[in-house]
């Protein structure tokens, strides 16, 4: 562990003295007295507007974590000398809450993005929690706010838990302070027209993430950088950036902006391979990509049929390295069906074309996806509704849905 302290599920920290570890029962709530408006729903945008409440716990090497507190949402006071601004001591999650069809909020595999906020926060040395608490009060506060979520086919509340490193002081080393909150926000679909083809810049000048480094774990310091990237594919005409990765003489795709990467690629017995970047220490594990890996490998064993694919049309899922050499040869051979990128906050999206940019900043031709008359292949369609389907309770699926109650 990169902390003094270590969480054993017992309400206390393991470490050099015990101390308290975060506890719901000692959760205190204090409504407001001046509940929001709620936005008409075409007027969403991500992450523009913020619900009544918030939750909020503070961590200090002394006293371990406070007890949680669900209060009106506003701003709270830090230190300027505070870690999280000067170090990036910055890790977060990104889930959402939708509306069942008996009318309790329902969390989409809610238990992965907790493991992966523990896993953020000890590379970032921040103070460990029990994700099973965390989970606890985030339900308690999904509840509260749960007449801000959409009950319209596509929207859905996201839920951005957070944990910053509050340590006042400018020496570098680990934060031993801490203040944990949870924000939620009602939003719409990506795609307010329907899922429409997204244009990928693969740039060979800048890296999102390298080996040995944070690109497994969801924290701060791995977006910023990302900002300039994206701006200039953007002034180039492409909606996202592809980030790629220098292995030997090959360039390896990695993540397509924020999001995971799928390619589906004909085999010669006319089934899909299914690929994506292995698990590497580069790529986020992503909850939809775990999804979308774990219902194409149910299809093809008969256990589920994706919507629009036959069941006989079996889809075969690996987790391995391809580069975009290995894409333009696909193309040229009539293998490469489908390219889309996946997320919480799209789900899936379909890629359309992909420009390549070499070490000389001179653009290649791009690379073009064959099209489809609804814009989706029939991979991508299939999955992002079936996962749709079971986030929004019209599908049950092994308990991937929790209801906050």
């Amino acid at each position: 562990m990169n902390s003094e302290w270590k969480s054993v599920g017992n309400g206390h920290l393991e470490g050099p003295i015990p101390i308290p570890d975060l506890d719901p029962s000692k959760l205190t709530i204090t409504l407001t007295k001046s509940p929001k408006a709620i936005p008409a729903p075409e007027s969403l945008i991500f992450g523009g507007a913020m619900t009544d409440h918030m939750l909020i716990a503070s961590f200090d090497p002394v006293s371990g974590w406070s007890a949680p507190e669900i209060k009106p949402y506003g701003p709270f006071t830090l230190d300027p000398a505070s870690s999280c601004f000067q170090y990036a001591t910055n890790t977060f999650e990104g889930m959402k809450a939708y509306i069942g069809p008996d009318g309790a909020p329902r969390l989409f595999r809610p238990a992965k993005n907790m493991a992966r906020l523990a896993r953020s926060a000890e590379r970032l040395a921040l103070p460990p929690f029990n994700p099973d608490a965390l989970l606890e009060l985030i339900k308690k506060l999904v509840v509260i706010d749960q007449r801000w979520i959409p009950n319209i086919e596509g929207y859905s509340l996201y839920i951005r838990p957070t944990i910053i490193g509050t340590r006042s002081a400018l020496g570098v080393s680990a934060s031993d302070h801490a203040l944990l909150y949870v924000i939620l926000s009602p939003t719409g679909p990506y795609f307010r027209t329907g899922p429409k083809p997204i244009s990928l810049l693969a740039a060979a000048e800048n890296v999102r993430a390298w080996p040995g480094g944070t690109g497994s774990h969801k924290v701060a310091g791995n977006y910023a950088p990302g900002f300039l990237p994206q701006r200039i594919a953007a002034k180039q005409g492409y909606d996202q950036i592809l980030w790629l990765l220098r292995d030997e003489n090959e360039w390896k795709v990695t993540e397509a902006g924020a999001m995971n990467v799928f390619v589906v690629v004909d085999r010669e017995d006319g089934d899909f391979d299914l690929i994506t970047p292995p698990l590497d220490g580069t790529i986020l594990p992503g909850v939809t990509r775990d999804s979308i890996l774990a219902i194409a490998k149910a299809h093809t064993a008969g256990k589920l049929t994706l919507p629009g694919l036959s069941p006989t049309q079996c889809l075969h899922p690996h987790e391995r390295a391809f580069a975009i050499s290995d894409m333009d040869r696909w193309l040229s051979e009539g293998k490469l069906r489908e390219m889309f990128a996946v997320g919480t906050a799209a789900v899936v999206a379909p890629v359309g074309r992909v420009g390549f940019q070499d070490d000389l900043k001179k653009l290649a031709r791009d690379l073009v996806l064959p099209s489809y008359e609804v814009d989706m292949g029939p991979v991508s369609r299939g999955v992002r509704q079936m996962i749709v389907d079971i986030q929004e309770g019209k599908f049950e699926w092994d308990g991937w849905c929790v209801r906050c109650e």
